[in-house]
């Protein structure tokens, strides 16, 4: 399916575990009070993204990589929902939220690009 023999060279991977980290480090500024709220659906949702990206490029036929770089969207637009509902319940500033925006843009940006090109 692809020329890239493992999934760490993608660089669309190489992003989302960014945006898993920036993830996480947003998840520990939280109150302790998130731990199993907020906290936790954002570090299960940022883990999601590049282990869908990872799953579906092992995956055997283009429609199994499709579904699975969709569902890593869903994830990304679920950590996008979050890092928002940090700043409106003022857990978190937006220069504390900055890389993780950044991150999650581009990442939406190339799987896009690639859900184009595979449906070709």
């Amino acid at each position: 399916m692809s020329r890239l023999t493992h999934h760490r060279e993608l660089v669309v991977w190489q992003r989302a575990m960014e945006l898993l980290k920036h993830s996480y480090d947003v998840a520990r500024r939280l109150p302790g009070e998130e731990r199993f709220g907020v906290a936790a659906q954002l570090r299960r949702a940022a883990v999601s993204v590049p282990s869908n990206i990872a799953e579906g490029h092992s995956r055997i036929h283009r429609a199994e990589y499709l579904n699975h770089l969709s569902m890593a969207r869903g994830s990304l637009a679920e950590v996008e929902t979050l890092v928002d509902a940090c700043e409106m319940l003022r857990y978190a500033q937006p220069p504390q939220l900055a890389d993780a925006r950044d991150c999650a843009d581009q990442i939406r940006r190339m799987l896009g690009a690639m859900l184009v090109k595979l449906r070709e």
